[in-house]
């Protein structure tokens, strides 16, 4: 069972420290840090505004720079070749493959797949189902590394040597210390799966998650730990930004996995002298081809990957290149129809956390100077609510801007700029045009997620071919958004990009290469000192 240092209320869940339904003005929640094993506060309490109402509903303890030295100490008591490796405490394998097991079967349970949906829901108002998919996608992903499963990642290769005895053999080695950052708006699945992965191979991490949301993944730890995670695995921290740039800097994490603003990102790549993986800003392109079907479900999946969270997904559709054949079909009414369907009163559409309504409609306004823009639906704030002005609040917005305009070097540098809200920018291309398409995305600079929407296989080729998202989907179905645990979820195009998900996202992101070349002889009959050469 895990362990806690203050009072456990009579909850139904045996690890839950707070009622998600209960969490309010009247009654906050509160979040501690866990540091060597020990649950602990701190001097400084930031709290948290409910981003439906603005009352203060969340108390959150977090650490000032005076209060960095038993993190530092904790990171500085793994070593580099971590707390296992292949030659060392391989039962730890075992063991996280028992704790995936039982987390899996925890999460399974409707009890607490309701709990955790509904206090994401809680922190980062999204729909039920939305909240519901993240639990859910977690869940399987422990599943994935059930028993014998986390054993595997660190499979190694042996490649015959030149005389016998001799034998080369590749193995995956963790970094030891390392550091986990993520952000609002996935509060359970990206921290859990970057955190298992780091613990999966060996490292030992610190984990900072954005103070809004931090509720969720304190509670997730709990449950690891119930699960029979010891208590020492993983440090916790909650701290603004300043204090987490100079615990890594001082702590140096031989790794840190970073989530978020492609700003940050850039920092820490310096501050960190590159030991760095990033998954960062994503300004992420759909492309519908010349073969029109299906218009029902293409404008469905544009809605969908457009404004479902209210567009805050790193994968989310910020623009729609459409072939001229679509902008003739009833796409854009559709798209509309359904952004209209959208309400604060299921969550379908709510508050923007990053970006307040004021800068969402002012980018708008910027957008709609450019000559030949139209507004096609929404650019409204919304009414009637008692969100807070700190965050922003919109109609599902769509902006036409012409191709050729968007290619300008005065104005590519706007309309590419990523809104983390409901916000896309709609254009449209002739049949030869495609190589203007290829241009606007050759001159992106974020290459997370993309989508080809056409059966074509011959338009498919030209544009993958002539792409580099790293999660690209392609087919009639295609979409940007909703990565499962199935398949590799991360941006291309730069040697520092993190992958999550997969096994070979593991691999990569929180485990590096050893070769081990054994050469034990024996010595050829006969053998002299040869010459020096």
């Amino acid at each position: 069972m895990y362990l806690s240092n203050r009072r456990r209320s009579n909850h139904t869940l045996p690890f839950a420290t707070v009622k998600a339904e209960e969490v309010s003005g009247s009654q906050p929640a509160e979040v501690h840090n866990l540091v060597q094993g020990k649950w602990t506060k701190s001097s400084n309490w930031n709290t948290i505004l409910d981003p439906l109402n603005g009352q203060p509903f969340i108390k959150v303890a977090e650490v000032n720079e005076s209060e960095l030295k038993p993190f530092v100490e904790s990171l500085s008591k793994c070593p580099k070749h971590g707390l296992h490796n292949p030659f060392k405490s391989p039962e730890r394998y075992l063991m996280l493959g028992d704790v995936s097991t039982k987390a899996a079967h925890a999460l399974g349970l409707p009890e607490v797949s309701d709990f955790f949906a509904k206090l994401i829901q809680r922190v980062s108002p999204k729909s039920y189902q939305q909240a519901y998919a993240e639990v859910f996608v977690t869940q399987k992903f422990l599943e994935n590394f059930c028993g014998d499963q986390v054993r595997f990642l660190a499979r190694s290769f042996a490649v015959p040597g030149n005389h016998l005895g001799q034998q080369s053999h590749g193995f995956r080695w963790p970094y030891g210390p390392v550091a986990v950052i993520t952000p609002f708006n996935f509060p359970l699945e990206i921290p859990v799966l970057q955190l298992m992965g780091a613990l999966y191979m060996g490292n030992k991490p610190v984990l900072k998650v954005d103070s809004k949301v931090c509720v969720v993944m304190e509670q997730m730890l709990r449950l690891l730990h119930d699960c029979g995670l010891p208590v020492d695995d993983v440090d916790f921290i909650n701290s603004d930004g300043k204090t987490m740039n100079k615990l890594l800097v001082e702590a140096k994490p031989r790794m840190t996995l970073f989530t978020g603003s492609s700003r940050v990102a850039e920092k820490l790549a310096d501050d960190l002298s590159g030991r760095v993986k990033l998954e960062d800003a994503g300004f992420d392109w759909k492309i519908l081809g010349p073969d029109v079907n299906e218009v029902d479900y293409v404008a469905w999946v544009c809605d969908q990957d457009a404004y479902a969270c209210s567009g805050q997904k790193c994968s989310a559709e910020s623009i729609l290149f459409m072939h001229e054949n679509w902008g003739k079909s009833s796409l854009i009414d559709k798209m509309a129809d359904l952004a209209a369907r959208r309400k604060l009163d299921d969550l379908t559409v709510g508050p923007v956390l990053t970006v307040t309504t004021e800068a969402m409609l002012d980018h708008a306004k910027k957008l709609l100077q450019i000559p030949g823009s139209r507004l096609l639906f929404g650019g409204e704030a919304l009414q009637n609510h008692s969100i807070p002005k700190i965050y922003g609040a919109i109609k599902p917005t769509a902006i036409f801007v012409p191709l050729e305009e968007i290619l300008k070097a005065e104005h590519f540098h706007l309309v590419t700029k990523e809104i983390f809200g409901p916000f896309q920018v709609v254009t449209e291309y002739k049949d030869n045009q495609l190589p203007l398409v290829l241009d606007a995305l050759e001159k992106m600079h974020a290459h997370l997620t993309a989508a080809v929407v056409s059966n074509d296989i011959l338009f498919l080729q030209k544009v993958i071919g002539n792409s580099v998202n790293g999660t690209t989907y392609a087919g009639l179905r295609a979409r940007t958004t909703g990565a499962p645990q199935n398949h590799w979820f991360g941006p291309s195009g730069d040697p520092r990009g993190a992958g999550i998900g997969t096994p070979e996202a593991i691999k990569l992101v929180w485990s590096c290469h050893r070769e081990v070349i054994y050469d034990v002889g024996p010595m050829p009959l006969g053998w002299k000192v040869p010459a020096s050469t």
